[in-house]
């Protein structure tokens, strides 16, 4: 895309001089404005390195040599996960287990991948670029994101520059000489590229709005509770500040402002996607239940999130059944009585503390995310 700007210049130094100069000069002003940032951020998005995981992240020399002497796969996955306990690490393989890269011999941080092409595990990588010969991820996914947004209004800006005498030279304003021809492939190349541009800016936009990488928009990455693709979203401002930092101020220039240092990612606080009872937002009423006494026959779910199918098959609520359920549940209480079993959920705040409560009649089974039992008789 530097040629048509090489090319762009000659004409108006050459072809137009003698009959425009002021607007002209005015046109080039603004054009070398664009280029030194078209320049500056293609530099910055090819020679700044991808960023690697940091060593505590590798494997010791007594690790490896346990986990390749150890044949059986459930051994090597405990292994793995014994490692990583002390590490920042909550995504996952698709059955469960501790990523691990076996080129680097590494455990992989959230939202790392291994390059192919670098022969390396690259911090938040998005994808490797043929186009600037470089892997793109947290190191330099800024400065790419700000090439193609420069890319794409310097040739928006030679294309609207190059209309005006297209046009003329079309009506006959201008008399046809040597200039004509290459204002019409002007026009055409800047066009070409920028609608090229266009949709390959508008879908990384599109990612950045939702934190997305490329590689996780067609895989969904995997949390403890199955994949979810939209385990990075937090809202569309704060999404924009994982890339481009909270000093606006330097979001146009190419410099390091990203949040973060690549190893550990800020994740959703409740997963809808995977507990549909907690989707519904309009159902969402702001109250806080203190109630410390879920029931002399009740069961009680204390502790941090995890799968499960509770109440067992067969179990029901009061006049429904001998069992009365009660389930403990951040920020969520269940109306009780039958009567009101289709009222839906009441938000409590954020919890704070203790767990709060809620309990579910005329329910025969409820996907929650709670283990730990506790039963009361």
């Amino acid at each position: 895309t530097a040629s048509p700007g090489s090319w762009f210049c000659c004409l108006l130094l050459f072809g137009f001089c003698k009959s425009a100069f002021p607007p002209l000069v005015a046109y080039l002003i603004v054009f070398h404005v664009i280029f030194v940032f078209f320049i500056w951020t293609y530099w910055k998005s090819v020679f700044t390195p991808p960023q690697q995981p940091d060593k505590k992240f590798h494997m010791s020399y007594s690790d490896k040599e346990r986990y390749e002497n150890e044949e059986r796969p459930e051994a090597q996955r405990q292994i793995l996960a014994e490692m990583a306990q002390k590490l920042p690490v909550y995504t996952r393989t698709g059955n469960g287990a501790i990523r691990f890269c076996d080129r680097c011999q590494l455990i992989k941080p959230d939202r790392c991948h291994h390059c192919s092409v670098c022969a390396m595990c690259v911090l938040k990588m998005d994808h490797h670029c043929p186009w600037v010969n470089n892997c793109i991820g947290f190191s330099n996914y800024k400065f790419f994101l700000l090439f193609l947004a420069y890319s794409l209004l310097y040739c928006m800006y030679i294309a609207a520059t190059v209309l005006k005498y297209f046009i003329k030279y079309w009506t006959g304003e201008l008399s046809s000489g040597r200039s004509k021809i290459h204002i019409f492939f002007l026009l055409f190349v800047a066009i070409m590229f920028f609608v090229s541009l266009m949709f390959l800016f508008g879908y990384h936009c599109l990612l950045v709005s939702q934190n997305r990488s490329t590689l996780e928009a067609f895989s969904a990455p995997v949390f403890l509770n199955g994949p979810d693709k939209n385990g990075f979203n937090l809202g569309f401002v704060q999404n924009l500040q994982q890339v481009f930092g909270e000093e606006k101020r330097l979001w146009l220039f190419p410099v390091v402002s990203s949040k973060g240092d690549g190893h550990s990612f800020p994740r959703r606080r409740l997963n809808e996607a995977q507990n549909p009872l907690l989707a519904n937002e309009e159902q969402w009423e702001d109250d806080r239940l203190e109630d410390d006494n879920p029931g002399e026959d009740a069961w009680t779910f204390p502790g941090p999130p995890s799968r499960g199918w509770w109440p067992p098959q067969g179990a029901t609520h009061g006049s429904c059944g001998p069992l009365k359920t009660s389930l403990v549940m951040a920020g969520l209480h269940w109306p009780g009585g039958d009567s009101q079993r289709d009222k839906g959920f009441r938000r409590m705040g954020k919890p704070v503390g203790k767990p709060h409560k809620f309990s579910v009649c005329g329910l025969d089974r409820l996907q929650v995310s709670s283990l730990s039992v506790e039963m009361e008789t």
